[in-house]
């Protein structure tokens, strides 16, 4: 199994000291954190979209071609790219590029967005933001499997035999970034797409049953669903004892998640509700590097997942502790839970 992590760039105060970080300095940080992971052997890096104030990555290939310079092996990814509010072709253009310079390493991981600011700044309406992520990704699959491409569609101009550069050295993967909408599933499992499903909150086996149904719809489609590749994106944190991995998470992660409480109906986050999310049934992966390995591996008892991806941060943290968090994932996590996964797989471990 493939062990990652991701980030929004966050660039929030520390919600105990008020500290801020400048966006220049949150960046600095970012391509040290990338190269560490690198560094350890993690498989994957990416980086969100997004276009409001307390986030620096609005254009996650910049960062990520930054990154390609400074590391050799590890694969670098969107998590996500707002495809809806965005143009395919350039798209296409800026990880085909990111392809090039990282010798082979760029991936997308395209979604409709979590947050809507996009939509306004580019001149989107919301009321058609199912259909513009359809359409767009049809467009985006085109272009990647072919050179030249004939196109039209309601929300984007027509293309007709027109060629679009540069081509990457290989073929792109784009992975379909779903929250837990069954007809999202649908979509990436007719598609015969890898699938990278957001598991933030409450009990991750209440997630088994859209696993089941994008390889049953899988197989519908004419794809073999053992193939395919499945992902979880987790929030997570690891430190030396489990009090240190707790303390250090909770602040910042209880002051973005009631901000946006505030936004969209959520409770504040209290720290008995943490305690609960980071317990052994929780969603959040917060601890040692023994706890982390344990609640991976339920994970993937559950779905069967070829990939992990965790956010370390939620909200700004000391890039210190970042850096401990990486060095542990990568030498202690991920060769543990590697090891058995691959005994499971050779042993025909059923999920």
């Amino acid at each position: 199994m493939e062990l990652g992590l991701y980030t929004f760039v966050e660039t929030t105060p520390d919600p105990q000291t008020g500290f801020l970080v400048s966006p220049a300095q949150r960046l600095r940080d970012l391509i040290e954190e990338i190269e560490l992971a690198d560094q350890v052997g993690l498989n994957v890096f990416g980086i969100g979209e997004h276009h409001r104030a307390d986030y620096v990555a609005s254009s996650p290939a910049v960062v990520l071609a930054a990154a390609a310079a400074r590391t050799k092996t590890i694969r670098l990814t969107s998590a996500v790219t707002v495809l809806s509010s965005d143009d395919p072709v350039r798209v296409f253009q800026d990880f085909a590029t990111l392809d090039l310079l990282s010798g082979g390493r760029a991936e997308i991981m395209a979604g409709r967005g979590s947050f809507i600011e996009s939509f306004p700044l580019f001149g989107y309406d919301l009321a058609d933001y199912d259909a513009l992520f359809s359409e767009k990704l049809d467009l985006l699959l085109k272009i990647r499997d072919s050179e030249r491409v004939t196109w039209s569609g309601q929300h984007r101009p027509a293309l007709s035999n027109l060629a679009v550069y540069p081509r990457p050295e290989h073929v792109i993967p784009i992975w379909i970034a779903v929250g837990g909408t069954p007809q999202s599933i649908v979509r990436a499992a007719s598609l015969g797409l890898p699938l990278a499903l957001a598991i933030i909150g409450g009990e991750p086996e209440r997630f088994a049953p859209l696993v089941a149904l994008y390889r049953e719809a899988s197989r519908r489609a004419g794809f073999d669903a053992n193939h395919l590749q499945v992902g979880i994106n987790a929030h997570a944190f690891v430190a030396d004892t489990a009090q240190q991995a707790a303390d250090a998470f909770f602040p910042s992660y209880a002051d973005v998640m009631t901000k946006l409480g505030r936004e969209r109906g959520w409770a504040p986050t209290s720290r008995p509700h943490f305690d609960q999310l980071i317990g052994p049934r929780g969603a959040l992966i917060v601890g040692t590097p023994q706890q982390a390995i344990d609640k991976i591996l339920k994970q993937h008892s559950v779905f069967g997942n070829t990939r992990y991806m965790m956010q370390l941060s939620v909200g700004t943290m000391p890039h210190a502790q970042i850096m401990r968090a990486i060095e542990l994932i990568g030498t202690e996590v991920a060769p543990a839970v590697r090891m058995e996964v691959a005994r499971r797989n050779a042993e025909n471990v059923p999920v």
